[in-house]
Formats: structure tokens, C-alpha cells, sequence
């Protein structure tokens, strides 16, 4: 992700998140920490002509990681692209000598927890209302040892996703 991916991710993050979406100056800060030696990795996918599909980050901080956000535009979700961008993030997290990987996600998103499960993401807690302003609780989950060669038997199969 560049800065110029800011606003279509924007577009996206309102449409998908309008109750809790992140700020256009959160964005900005999130990706002052991607440069090298950074304790961020954010990444876009696009459709062949260019649009914004999807994005993902992570945060790394003392071999520890955390997934700070993953989106799919609701009109190509089921085809695989979550898997793809958690993928990234996994090897990411990996490449950075991560011991652990975690994650919030809405209790009420069992879709994204079938994701993260099929990466081998367990559940490790829950944070009373995380999600603000609805007052949502959110699932934490841990990866423990994220690697190289995450779960990825889910890719060969692009209804997953």
C-alpha cells in the first residue's frame, strides 16, 4: 500500500466499516511506520483494471505480531482474496521473526473467524466492547509460530476465502 491507495482504501473501509471505520489520518500514520525498519506492512489487491479489491496490515513490535486490519469488498468476497491478503500477512509476520500473531475480530464475523481458523488461528479471549461505537465484543486469536508456508491449502480452492 502507497499513499495514493489511501482514498480508494477509503472508499472501501466506509463502505465495509461505516459504524467503526479507520480515519484517513490513521491510514496516513499506519503507513509512516512502512519503511524499512519499520514496525508496520500494509498491502493492497487490485482487480485488473487497477481498482482497489481488498487490503491488509500488520504491526510487528518485539517479535510479536498483530494484524491490525484485513477488507475484501463485499462484491468479490468467497473468491479466495482474504486468504491471499492473510497469506501476506502470515509470511510477513514470519519473515519478521514473529513468535505469535494476533487479531481482534467481531464476535458477530464468523465468516472472517472460519478464515483465520483455517490458518490455524485459535481463540484466545475475548475484549468487551471493542468496537465502537455498537459496542461489538471482539474474538481475540492467536497464531502461534506463523511461518513461511502458512495453511494455505484453502488456496487451491477459490470458493474459500
Amino acid at each position: 500500500m502507497r499513499w495514493w491507495d489511501i482514498a480508494p482504501v477509503m472508499d472501501l473501509e466506509l463502505r465495509l466499516f461505516p459504524e467503526d471505520a479507520w480515519s484517513t489520518g490513521m491510514y496516513w500514520s499506519e503507513l509512516a511506520e512502512t519503511h524499512p525498519g519499520g514496525t508496520r506492512h500494509y498491502t493492497v489487491a487490485t482487480t485488473p483494471d487497477g481498482a482497489v479489491a481488498g487490503y491488509a496490515g500488520l504491526m510487528v513490535v518485539a517479535g510479536e505480531g498483530d494484524v491490525q486490519t484485513i477488507a475484501v469488498d463485499e462484491r468479490l468476497q468467497g473468491a479466495g482474496l482474504g486468504a491471499v491478503l492473510l497469506t501476506d500477512l502470515v509470511q510477513e509476520s514470519a519473515r519478521r521473526g514473529c513468535t505469535d500473531l494476533l487479531l481482534e475480530v467481531r464476535v458477530d464475523n464468523l465468516r472472517a473467524q472460519r478464515l483465520y481458523e483455517r490458518f490455524g488461528f485459535e481463540p484466545v479471549g475475548i475484549r468487551r466492547g471493542y468496537y465502537q461505537p455498537a459496542n461489538v465484543d471482539a474474538l481475540v486469536m492467536r497464531l502461534d509460530h506463523p511461518s513461511n508456508d502458512p495453511k494455505t491449502d484453502v488456496m487451491k480452492d477459490p470458493r474459500h476465502g
